[in-house]
């Protein structure tokens, strides 16, 4: 009889161990939800501006659709303290920021995080109004303050279009990248497939878009992002397909981790609430609306935050989950 010793070093490499808990799920959606306000807001604002059907509305946009922007950073903020919680030697967060390297997804991650604090912030300074501006002046009692605001609005005005676009690459860039770190994990069968990346961007921005909806925005602002997350939803349910197609038709590994979700542990949890209740019945939602020519009520945005929350957090456990 011959025996056999496994030794792991590295905990991600022992297949059955969970070793990611509520924090990861948490930091994926808040930095998808970050990335689709970045780049919802940055579309809207480019869509005003350019002309056409929507440029005689610029004057009636909302300060909510104006200044949603400036939620992105705050909520990345938030994810980011999520995933500080979770790392065991926090105090080498900041070799990420000493080196560079091509091929790794967290170092990438690291230095996009770096510079969309910059460019929400610019971004958002340059939405705002001479009234807006002197209130936050007065708010915060800095008598400096107030110069400083005037000549960050002004530079930010004159590159406003590289901002938009700067957003909107950045806000891509961030919301493939939290599909990407589990894609990384080539071990974790589930978390093998390529389409992680562009399924956690359209969720991502479908989520950006659905807590923007919940604001009191104008009825132009509302419909133009009701347009685009019924595309969102329509491109994220056709991505859950084919990332089954491809778990079902590829390696044993595979099938085994397809199975937890067609007729496994997570079949009734995934099914009722990711697909029906996060995206099939807000789609159903949005069309009732568009031939009602009406605004919904919000149950449509909140289930649509639900599921994506949903997604993530049922693909981390059951990526960590023994195959059977």
């Amino acid at each position: 009889m011959n025996e056999i010793v496994r030794v792991h070093h590295n905990p991600l490499s022992a297949l059955g161990q969970p070793v990611w808990h509520w924090e990861i799920p948490v930091y994926l959606f808040l930095g998808g939800l970050a990335a689709g306000v970045m780049i919802v807001s940055a579309l809207l604002a480019r869509r005003f501006a350019d002309g056409g059907a929507d440029a005689s509305e610029t004057s009636q946009r909302s300060p909510w659709g104006r200044l949603m922007i400036l939620a992105a950073p705050a909520a990345l903020w938030l994810g980011m303290f999520a995933l500080l919680l979770d790392l065991d030697l926090k105090r080498h967060v900041l070799r990420f920021y000493t080196t560079f390297q091509l091929s790794s997804p967290m170092s990438w991650g690291a230095w996009i995080l770096l510079a969309i604090y910059p460019a929400t912030l610019l971004f958002g300074l340059s939405q705002t109004t001479e009234s807006e501006r002197d209130w936050l002046a007065a708010k915060l009692r800095i008598g400096a303050l107030r110069r400083i605001l005037e000549g960050l609005h002004s530079w930010a005005q004159q590159r406003q279009r590289t901002l938009t676009w700067a957003n909107i690459a950045l806000g891509v860039a961030l919301g493939a990248y939290t599909g990407v770190l589990l894609g990384a994990l080539g071990a974790r069968a589930l978390w093998s497939s390529s389409l992680l990346g562009p399924l956690f961007l359209v969720s991502g921005f479908s989520t950006g878009a659905a807590l923007t909806m919940l604001l009191p925005l104008t009825h132009r602002e509302h419909a133009l992002l009701r347009n685009w997350d019924m595309i969102a939803i329509g491109v994220e349910l056709a991505l859950l397909a084919l990332l089954f197609v491809g778990l079902v038709s590829g390696a044993q590994a595979g099938q085994r981790a397809a199975a937890l979700f067609l007729g496994g542990r997570f079949t009734a949890i995934f099914w009722a609430l990711v697909v029906v209740a996060g995206l099939v019945v807000p789609l159903a939602l949005e069309s009732i609306e568009v031939l009602r020519r009406r605004r919904a009520a919000l149950v449509a945005p909140v289930l649509l935050l639900v599921g994506g929350l949903a997604l993530r957090w049922i693909l981390v456990v059951a990526g960590q989950s023994p195959l059977g």
